[in-house]
């Protein structure tokens, strides 16, 4: 069995340790690789507006191709800051691989 006293101050310790680490990456490391977070995320809305649009007027639903396209879009956004991250490179070559594979096998 569980001791909930135990645990709960265990559970709360570890969330407390995991938004700390957030917050610390937020203010530091992301901040420089991505920039502005305001001016970053309303450039993935923007993205995903027209992407969104797109999948309810021609597929009446977002489907998973359409999710690997906006994922895609989080990290074109994010290279606008840092051009030569190469770790968001990678991440679009694995969404554009997965948004074809999918969008060959979802229901059309």
């Amino acid at each position: 069995m569980y001791d909930y006293d135990d645990s709960i101050e265990k559970i709360n310790n570890l969330m407390k340790e995991t938004l700390d680490e957030a917050v610390d990456l937020v203010h530091g490391t992301r901040a420089k690789d991505y920039g502005n977070v305001l001016i970053n995320h309303a450039a993935i809305a923007q993205g995903w507006n027209v992407i969104t649009k797109n999948a309810f007027e021609t597929h009446g639903k977002i489907t998973p191709a359409h999710v690997a396209l906006m994922m895609d879009w989080v990290k074109s956004c994010r290279l606008l800051t840092t051009l030569d991250h190469k770790d968001s490179w990678v991440d679009k070559g694995g969404y554009t691989a997965i948004g074809s594979a999918l969008s060959r096998v979802q229901d059309k």
